[in-house]
């Protein structure tokens, strides 16, 4: 138990607790529908996108130290970006993330654990709100958490209070997808071999005979051995050949399919082969990834900091530049926001992610590449100066 312990401290036995009703005498027991749903590998395709433009994103905070904890080591498992992906793939396929906030001595946050529960449950202990997770773990089979130390993010946030609703929408679905892939995989192996009956024109043979005569005919000319594909029978036997035509799904069904699981997570064919353009791109990020990351900012920020922190303006903050999903012709169309002052040369230079330039925090002017000062004047004004 020592790794546990190091992630959540000493733990408390919660001995006395009861199961928390929610508002309307709602029971909170959740048992997630399963993880089965991530073995397909068309919802895992689906998923990629998301954990991998979600990993993306850049954390920022009043608490510098926090900063720097979820930029590089959330927790002793994972950098930022695995965090990120993490949190977003366990969403996905459970519809309720739990970040385990683990607090040092003093009770300031030192590590976040994304929680890979089986199950959980709410509980009450002295006027208290807990969670109880439940693990397949067999080192760790249980564990009551208090629910001021968990950050949770939910989807299709309905009935409960605690959790977001299961994917078992899903099912039906991946069924037909999946009885699909049977029934074309059969069908090959079905049609693949040479298959018909042997007809004698003796009189009734014993039963031996016909298996024999059966067996004698598979082995000389259905074995991998007769390369040439060319049976010869004697005028006693007569082959009758079958044919068989198995039905499958037509490809505009099973296209269906596929866009039914698109739709259920958010995405689209160009989204999942990387073949979105820029427009496509940005308006998956605000449709799919800023929800998740304006959540996931928003739970980090209030559970971490006290009432007084937040009063004084603390926050935790993951935020992904847009102008990384444009084009690079987009990009370098952005130098004349460069020309006219409106962006700084570091600025611009960020966007295709080089280095910042010694004085490219000022911004400059088109004409005379000057700083902008409140005493500088452009070419035109000193003309004008002159004439005068």
């Amino acid at each position: 138990m020592g790794l546990i312990q190091k992630i959540f401290g000493k733990t408390k036995l919660y001995q006395n607790w009861q199961r928390f009703r929610e508002l309307g005498g709602f029971t909170a027991i959740f048992h997630p529908f399963g993880t089965q749903i991530y073995r397909s590998e068309l919802v895992r395709a689906c998923i990629r996108p998301l954990a991998e433009q979600s990993s993306k994103a850049n954390p920022h905070s009043s608490d510098k130290r926090l900063e720097k904890i979820l930029t590089y080591q959330p927790n002793i498992f994972m950098n930022g970006k695995d965090f990120l992906a993490k949190c977003r793939n366990i969403l996905e396929v459970k519809n309720t993330l739990f970040v385990y906030i683990a607090r040092d001595d003093r009770g300031h946050a030192s590590s976040f654990y994304p929680v890979p529960y089986a199950s959980y449950e709410a509980v009450e202990y002295q006027n208290g709100l807990f969670i109880r997770f439940t693990f397949e773990s067999d080192e760790l089979r249980e564990m009551i958490v208090p629910w001021a130390d968990l950050a949770v993010l939910r989807k299709d946030y309905l009935f409960s209070d605690i959790g977001g609703e299961d994917n078992s929408a899903l099912l039906p679905t991946l069924d037909l997808i999946s009885t699909t892939n049977q029934g074309v995989a059969n069908a090959v192996k079905a049609t693949a071999n040479l298959r018909g009956i042997i007809k004698h024109t003796k009189a009734v043979m014993d039963p031996d005979d016909v298996k024999k005569t059966r067996d004698q005919f598979v082995k000389d000319y259905l074995s991998l051995e007769n390369s040439g594909g060319i049976a010869a029978l004697d005028p006693t036997m007569e082959f009758i050949p079958i044919t068989m035509s198995p039905q499958v799904t037509t490809y505009e069904q099973m296209k269906e399919f596929r866009e039914t699981v698109y739709r259920y997570f958010g995405v689209n064919e160009d989204i999942v082969q990387s073949k979105a353009d820029e427009v496509e791109i940005e308006s998956f990020y605000q449709a799919r990834i800023e929800p998740f990351l304006v959540a996931l900012s928003l739970e980090l920020t209030r559970k971490v900091f006290t009432e007084r922190e937040l009063a004084f303006g603390s926050f935790i903050e993951f935020n992904s530049d847009r102008l990384q999903f444009a084009s690079s012709r987009t990009k370098l169309a952005l130098v004349a926001m460069v020309d006219r002052g409106a962006m700084t040369p570091n600025e611009w230079r960020a966007v295709f992610n080089l280095p910042p330039v010694d004085g490219g925090d000022a911004p400059i002017r088109r004409l005379d590449t000057a700083a902008v000062d409140e005493g500088s004047t452009t070419s035109d004004e000193e003309d004008n100066d002159d004439q005068e």
